[in-house]
């Protein structure tokens, strides 16, 4: 097979569709459908975004991409009041289980609050902080 590779710096939105899908369609054989659904967990001060959760469901589990808290809201367990609630939204769509990761040590402290514990760490992975990979079996602690 003669082939051509090529770099960009940006991802195109047809490239990715093809390879997502193309991975979608191989992961889907081996492993069966995943149910991938987003998941949004919005907080709102008034008409103001203070805060909130990014992630998706599949497999069975929540996946967090992102949680954050505008700084003038911190301190005020908005945090694992969004945590909760993806956790309640996961459980209703059938998720035993959450995992995350975090380069942040507040928000590490955070998770394990709310029951999440480490399984996988990343020493050093960028000018000395260490990337944690956490989970959490929802039959453990809520929030």
């Amino acid at each position: 097979m003669n082939v051509t590779i090529e770099v960009a710096d940006w991802i195109d939105t047809e490239f990715e569709a093809e390879v997502s899908g193309g991975l979608a369609a191989f992961n889907a054989a081996s492993l069966g459908a995943s149910a991938q659904r987003d998941l949004a967990v919005s907080i709102y001060a008034g008409d103001e975004l203070v805060g909130g959760l990014a992630g998706f469901t599949a497999w069975d589990w929540l996946f967090v991409k992102w949680l954050w808290i505008r700084d003038d809201a911190r301190g005020q367990g908005l945090g694992a009041r969004a945590v909760d609630t993806a956790e309640r939204e996961a459980i209703k769509r059938g998720c035993r289980a959450a995992w995350l990761d975090t380069l942040n040590p507040e928000a590490r402290r955070l998770y394990e609050r709310c029951g999440f514990v480490v399984f996988g760490e990343l020493p050093d992975f960028f000018a000395g902080h260490t990337r944690f990979f956490m989970q959490k079996q929802f039959d453990a602690t809520r929030c």
